[in-house]
């Protein structure tokens, strides 16, 4: 795991496209601060530049960094069960997202040693064409898109990867609104 995550690591600084593992679904990722690289994702997935991205980030310090989390967001995310993106209207710090922000910190395992050793956030959306269905093995990934990223982990290859996570929004009174349950 040490190596996959330092070659993915060497590929993420360098503005280059992952496909990886991640706590719900197989990804394709890149530096979520490097615009050029998140246009190369809506290249390769043939997707709309309106439609926003998931990032995932390591802890709620990185989160702080780019919104304005508070202690009661931070409660009402760790009584989610299983994976839970949050989106928040309002970001800071990242000039690639000038609206809002999808965020998930995964708990999985590979995941949490890419953030920590990446230390920023990386885009997480599924590997595949926009309107196809997702991937639930790696051998299912279309070929096209494999051709157009720059590496692939070479972990989990044979693990099924299928569930989307949960996205939620929290609205200013600390109700909460599910967007994809």
């Amino acid at each position: 795991m040490v190596l996959e995550i330092k070659k993915a690591v060497k590929c993420l600084d360098n503005g280059g496209i992952i496909i990886y593992p991640s706590d719900t679904l197989w990804a394709i990722g890149c530096d979520a601060t490097n615009q050029s690289s998140i246009d190369k994702i809506n290249k390769i997935k043939k997707r709309n530049k309106s439609m926003p991205f998931i990032c995932l980030m390591n802890n709620y310090k990185m989160v702080e960094k780019y919104t304005n989390i508070n202690q009661s967001t931070r409660d009402i995310i760790n009584s989610q069960k299983g994976p839970t993106t949050v989106i928040y209207d309002k970001v800071k710090n990242l000039e690639t997202f000038s609206k809002s922000i999808g965020i998930r910190i995964p708990s999985d395992i590979f995941c949490q040693n890419l953030l920590n050793a990446f230390d920023k956030p990386i885009i997480s959306t599924s590997v595949n064409i926009s309107g196809d269905s997702y991937p639930f093995y790696f051998k299912e990934i279309n070929k096209v898109i494999l051709d157009q990223v720059d590496y692939h982990v070479n972990l989990y290859l044979d693990k099924k990867l299928d569930k989307a996570s949960r996205i939620i929004k929290i609205r200013e009174d600390n109700s909460i609104k599910t967007i994809r349950s």
